[in-house]
């Protein structure tokens, strides 16, 4: 899971902390009681998924790993080139 780097890009952190802003927003719109305000918090906890995703799309978010292989002759293929070189 660790050569994965499952949200570990700036994208991923950009989305969570604008999202968490928005939870606390609400969250403190819900003790004042204040409906206006909950729907601005739930309005910047969308907008948290909106950057993350748009951030994501502008190239900083996950990166395609060396480790994985799309298809399975290609992990064949790389299984007996590494025999080959180790023999």
């Amino acid at each position: 899971m660790a050569a994965a780097a499952h949200g570990h890009t700036p994208a991923a952190w950009t989305g969570v902390v604008i999202s968490f802003v928005g939870f606390g927003i609400a969250g403190v719109a819900m003790i004042l009681p204040s409906v206006l305000l909950v729907w601005a918090g739930l309005a910047v906890v969308l907008l948290g998924g909106i950057v993350g995703k748009a951030m994501s799309m502008a190239g900083m978010g996950r990166q395609p790993s060396t480790n994985v292989y799309k298809s399975a002759e290609e992990q064949v293929q790389a299984r007996e080139a590494r025999a080959v070189a180790t023999a």
